[in-house]
């Protein structure tokens, strides 16, 4: 690859198209032309073989339904959240959108993340079933968006966490999601009143210090973010920072021993058999776009006159490699995941740019 081309693959696709906008625009506003005077080039045909799926940025009319095998069971609107019942005290709790546990002992209680869309009703939760005050907040990771209402606990637990993500917390100056108070590098058992939740770190995957949570009594995993039991992983492959370690981390959670996972999202639990079609699809997914790769051509079916401008042959090579990605995986991964149409060119994008990259 030449380095203009370097430079250019360590760019964001949307980047690029909003860098492209930025300078048209600014251009105008130099000229002092109105808005309405610039004129756009035609939009031309499409790419050969276009998938029926809408491509980013093409309205989808329509989506597909969701796969009963992907639905959970309904929440109480009264409530706005449920209970699952995962055996020998411990509880996951979810609005069928996060998920996030608690786990009762003799003298308290653990809770595993505060997501804030439903934070305010862990106390509640935990009341149905215990009236022990909440003695620990585990954190799987620093995403707000999974332990954004902590503060809505109340109390003074003992928070504990990866020592990563306090180092991310202490960045982020959040008021709501209080600094942990234990950390630690590789493993932490917590053991209290005879209940053992087993924490443990296996790298960047996701993001620096997401960390696996094992309760062995109730042979039940929590990982946060990496698996969607039913559904495509969430867009770019579950926005991980570390392709390749995301890869990993999953062929990991296939090899450990639980029968329950709780994944921080969807509407249901999963199983190992989640966790082995998620793989199926990742490593699809992977040799659908290590073949695009080496089947496209830079400049294939350009204006020869587009040929000098680095950011366009770029631009049109990369849309190549995605229609014929998602082209290969529609067939039988439509059928079998929910959300697929949804993100589907989120996946093939990420992963020919970490297949290039990484």
């Amino acid at each position: 690859m030449t380095p203009v081309f370097k430079v250019i693959s360590d760019m964001s696709w949307f980047q690029v198209r909003r860098i492209a906008i930025a300078g048209t625009l600014l251009g105008v506003a130099l000229l002092g032309l109105a808005a309405s005077s610039v004129v756009s080039e035609d939009a031309g045909s499409p790419y050969p073989g276009m998938p029926g799926i809408p491509a980013i940025g093409a309205r989808i009319a329509k989506y597909m339904d969701v796969r009963e095998s992907a639905k959970g069971p309904d929440i109480d609107p009264g409530k706005g959240y449920r209970l699952q019942n995962l055996g020998n005290g411990l509880y996951m709790i979810t609005d069928n959108a996060y998920q996030s546990m608690f786990l009762a002992y003799k003298t308290g209680v653990v809770v595993v993340d505060a997501p804030p869309t439903y934070a305010v009703h862990i106390p509640q939760a935990i009341a149905a079933i215990t009236d022990k005050p909440i003695t620990h907040l585990i954190y799987s990771h620093s995403h707000a968006d999974h332990i954004g209402g902590a503060k809505s606990l109340g109390g003074n637990p003992v928070i504990i966490a990866q020592e990563e993500t306090k180092r991310l917390l202490a960045r982020a100056k959040d008021p709501n999601r209080p600094l942990p108070t234990v950390t630690f590098r590789d493993q932490y058992m917590l053991k209290v009143g005879g209940q053992v939740l087993v924490l443990s770190y296996h790298g960047n995957a996701h993001e620096p210090g997401n960390i696996f949570i094992q309760a062995p009594a109730q042979k039940t995993l929590m990982v946060v973010d990496l698996i969607c039991p039913g559904w495509m992983p969430w867009r770019r492959l579950s926005l991980a920072q570390d392709i390749a370690g995301y890869f990993d981390q999953v062929e990991e959670i296939k090899r450990l021993p639980f029968d329950i996972l709780v994944s921080g999202h969807v509407a249901r639990s999963g199983t190992k058999a989640d966790v082995e079609i998620q793989s199926n699809f990742m490593n699809d997914l992977k040799v659908a776009a290590a073949k695009a790769l080496s089947t496209t051509l830079l400049g294939k079916g350009m204006d020869p006159r587009d040929m000098a401008n680095p950011w366009a042959v770029f631009d049109n090579f990369t849309d190549r490699v995605m229609v014929q990605c998602v082209n290969a995986l529609t067939p039988k991964w439509s059928t079998k995941l929910a959300g697929f149409d949804a993100l589907i060119w989120d996946q093939c994008y990420a992963m020919e740019q970490s297949l290039r990259g990484d």
